[in-house]
């Protein structure tokens, strides 16, 4: 029988199999890139997709295609990688103590003794400022919101010692891009865009409940809280009820952006988007064992998919 090939050296735990910073990243940029995350890139999705909701949906709204809309996609998406960077970077630093009794984040760089608080504070800092010169090419009320973003993104790595919430907070930040993406396109704030938001966030909800229950026995041992800790043997009917939540204001956003304009043919198209990604949300409850943390982690990978359901959905109703 053959032995599996042994883990690269310094690899975090929960790092994606065969990543490409473990085999081909050179060795002195590994620890700031496992700071980044980017070890892990399947989560810079759950920042990305919301802002690409947020823009098939406000050009449904007014039916203008645009070629600057090709840069805010793409900026968008650059947007996110480095945000997702600094984001995750700053809850290495601020939880480098917690870091080190939890099994499953033990091997992160910080306290695994790979990188300084120093270097991932310059690591962060070199992030930051390249997501603002991007968020400088948005028009001056997507400049405003994206700087209001920080808050959220700031406050996130504490919410879990003062709050049994904290993955409210996850969403706030996670979710942006949506209002985000939106404004740069039609230069103003908008409640279809507000609506997509807290869709947003239920599904946020979903995602990392399932994602925290990997967790939950060094969580409790250290007095770090989350809705895994707090929903316990609850978990699924609470995860039911933000699959309802996910659907049913999605739902309300698509029929706010496509009411006045969009032909009713691209309304059901549109509207296809949630109730297929409902579905998908309701095959992971199936699967769901909130006991075994290979299936949680299984499952909120999975979230990859039901994130590009409804974008698909979105831009099949732009075509008609």
């Amino acid at each position: 029988m053959t032995k599996p090939a042994p883990a690269p050296d310094g690899q975090v735990a929960d790092a994606e199999d065969r990543n490409w910073v473990d085999r081909y990243a050179p060795e002195g940029a590994r620890p700031y890139l496992r700071l980044s995350r980017l070890d892990r890139p399947t989560p810079v999705l759950f920042l990305l997709l919301p802002c690409w909701w947020g823009l098939a949906l406000a050009i449904l709204h007014d039916q203008s295609v645009r070629f600057e809309d090709l840069w805010i996609a793409v900026g968008c998406a650059i947007g996110a990688l480095l945000m997702r960077g600094a984001g995750c970077t700053w809850n290495d630093i601020t939880d480098r103590n917690f870091d080190g009794q939890v099994e499953r984040t033990r091997s992160r760089p910080i306290p695994a003794g790979q990188a300084t608080v120093r270097g991932a504070v310059i690591w962060m800092c070199v992030q930051s400022v390249l997501a603002f010169g991007i968020l400088l090419t948005f028009n001056t009320a997507a400049i405003l919101l994206g700087v209001l973003a920080l808050l959220p993104v700031a406050v996130y790595p504490f919410a879990k010692r003062f709050t049994w919430w904290p993955q409210v907070f996850l969403g706030l930040a996670f979710n942006w891009g949506a209002l985000l993406a939106w404004t740069a396109h039609t230069g103003q704030l908008e409640a279809p865009a507000v609506v997509l938001y807290l869709a947003g966030i239920a599904w946020t909800l979903f995602y990392d409940t399932i994602y925290a229950h990997q967790d939950t026995e060094d969580d409790a041992l250290i007095g770090v809280k989350s809705t895994a800790r707090l929903f316990g043997t609850q978990t699924p009917q609470w995860l039911r009820r933000f699959l309802m939540a996910t659907v049913g204001l999605m739902g309300i956003a698509v029929i706010f952006a496509a009411i006045d304009e969009a032909n009713v043919l691209a309304l059901v198209i549109a509207l296809g988007g949630p109730w297929a990604m409902g579905w998908h949300m309701a095959w992971q409850l199936r699967g769901l064992d909130i006991d075994d943390p290979a299936k949680c982690l299984q499952l909120f990978r999975a979230n990859r998919d039901t994130g590009v359901i409804p974008l698909v959905f979105f831009c099949a109703a732009l075509l008609v």
